[in-house]
């Protein structure tokens, strides 16, 4: 199947066959993308982790190929960013077509100064080879154990209990924490009873990776193409990407009454895939059928079980809000259980995971679901509405805005997350954090993530608070690192003579314009959670 290699990862017999395991501080079940980064974000916090997984392989197939701009700063502090980075193809430009006619195009980051592009296009099992490969970087820390599928958890209000079956037997071990980190069809989720809430689309839809070595687009960069009612597939919607290794992802709609197994054979896709690429050599590398829905759990916290990613929520694949929203969950979540578990803060803090992704989830979903439903709609009047939609977008921008299919994902704004506090800056509380180019220093991104820091703009002094990283920019101080900002992008975006409080995952917590060390303190104080 195309140029990458589907080799399967070492199983080791777990030391809990032949005696009793310690407690383990956290359990990660499932050892996808959302798994993976957490264990590597936990260990990069001195926490251990084990990690389950019930396969011993990465995804068979592209799977989630977009990575948003945010994501990848996240994945870039977590060790694989620049790896992605330099596999990926990158892309900025989207094209929407009716029929054969371009409507409108779109530019997802116009402006400079940004280490990291928009988006850029890489299949799923490249990223988990690449957090495999990084976590083997923590021995002690991070325990991998492949083919070791969990069959069973029991929460005893302090611990939690574990039964997993291995190809050398059983065993059973204990841990603080579980974090179900096992994708949609989470087994966690469906042991415990657990329902999804939300709207369920009926449409079928075909995905289908093609190897080919002539690229299909006009231009000379990569870009995102999106048809409705293409002439190539009358009737229904269409979505084209450029992937690494020649790969091109395809993802065409079925409707309704589609018969999964029989769309997914060669008979049927080559005479749609031929109409779409002409006389372009090419073969067929994956392909699936499915249809989704647009749903979460009400709680994603559950006593000492955790729900992490698909496990918790779900989405359409159209506006690539799935796997970035679920490595979002992971910056959210990771900082706040090791602040926990090292005694840090209490255990309350936990739930401003909930409150804040539970915001993101729901925001998710109300994107995703209004963009499928433009793309299938489920009336006349809906019809109708979409095409007249259609037509005036080619000449008016502000219909542009009513086609759904283009709203791609960006971080969540917290802004009423329990944890902010003064707001004096020209970023709000809430907000993730922009980055910007430093002289000689690289970008801003790189200084200001993954612990909590104070970050200081301009002729202002920040003060000492325990727990607190000092950073300062366009200013001198032989207590902390200061750096200079090239050109005016970084203030801008920040502005000037002001103290950002910033999280470990990149949100603003609070600004003042004046070094005042006790609202300082009480403002991070807040931000772990005591209120």
């Amino acid at each position: 199947m195309g140029k990458y290699s589907y080799a399967p990862f070492e199983y080791i017999p777990p030391p809990g066959l032949t005696a009793t395991e310690s407690r383990h501080k956290v359990v990660i079940v499932g050892a996808g993308p959302i798994g993976l980064a957490m264990a590597i974000d936990l260990a990069l916090k001195g926490i251990p982790s084990v990690v389950l997984d019930d396969n011993n392989v990465v995804s068979v197939g592209s799977r989630a190929i977009c990575w948003a701009k945010r994501t990848l700063e996240i994945f870039d502090r977590l060790g694989v960013g620049q790896r992605m980075l330099d596999k990926g193809i990158v892309w900025k430009i989207g094209r929407l077509f009716d029929g054969k006619d371009e409507v409108y195009n779109f530019n997802l980051l116009p402006e400079e100064g940004h280490h990291y592009p928009a988006f850029i296009n890489l299949q799923q099992y490249y990223v988990e080879q690449y957090l495999v490969e990084r976590a083997r970087d923590f021995p002690g820390l991070i325990d991998l154990r492949f083919k070791n599928k969990v069959t069973d958890h029991r929460d005893h209000g302090d611990h939690i209990s574990l039964d997993i079956e291995t190809p050398d037997g059983n065993y059973s071990i204990e841990t603080d924490y579980m974090l179900a980190c096992d994708g949609a069809n989470s087994a966690t989720r469906r042991r415990m009873g657990l329902d999804f809430k939300g709207q369920v689309f009926e449409e079928h839809f075909l995905i289908v990776d093609v190897e080919m070595e002539e690229s299909p687009f006009h231009s000379d960069e990569p870009e995102r193409w999106f048809w409705f009612n293409p002439p190539f597939h009358e009737g229904q919607s269409a979505l084209l990407h450029q992937q690494p290794d020649g790969i091109y992802r395809i993802d065409l709609q079925l409707g309704p009454d589609t018969d999964p197994v029989e769309e997914a054979t060669e008979e049927k896709v080559l005479p749609r895939i031929k109409q779409i690429m002409g006389d372009r050599p090419f073969k067929l590398d994956w392909m699936s059928v499915y249809k989704f829905k647009c749903a979460k759990l009400d709680e994603f916290i559950h006593g000492r079980v955790i729900f992490v990613g698909d496990s918790a929520h779900v989405v359409s694949p159209f506006g690539a809000r799935g796997g970035n929203g679920g490595i979002h969950d992971v910056d959210n979540l990771a900082w706040k259980l090791a602040a926990v578990v090292n005694g840090d803060a209490d255990e309350a803090l936990l739930d401003s995971y909930q409150v804040e992704r539970g915001f993101g989830a729901n925001e998710n979903i109300m994107n995703s679901s209004r963009a499928t439903n433009f793309m299938t709609p489920k009336s006349d009047m809906e019809m109708t509405f979409r095409n007249e939609v259609l037509k005036l977008a080619a000449e008016m921008p502000f219909a542009q805005k009513l086609i759904n299919s283009g709203r791609l994902s960006v971080p969540c704004a917290l802004k009423h997350s329990p944890l902010n506090g003064d707001n004096e800056g020209r970023m709000k509380p809430g907000l993730s954090v922009l980055d910007a180019p430093l002289k000689g220093n690289g970008w801003l991104i790189h200084h200001i993530q993954g612990e909590a820091v104070l970050l200081g703009i301009g002729d202002i002094n920040i003060p000492e608070i325990k727990g607190l990283k000092r950073v300062g920019i366009n200013h001198q101080h032989d207590a902390y690192r200061c750096y200079e900002a090239d050109g005016e992008m970084l203030t801008s975006r920040y502005g000037d003579h002001v103290i950002y409080l910033i999280r470990p995952d990149g949100h603003i917590a609070a600004s003042f314009t004046a070094p005042d060390q006790g609202k300082i303190n009480a403002a991070y104080r807040k931000m772990m959670g005591d209120v």
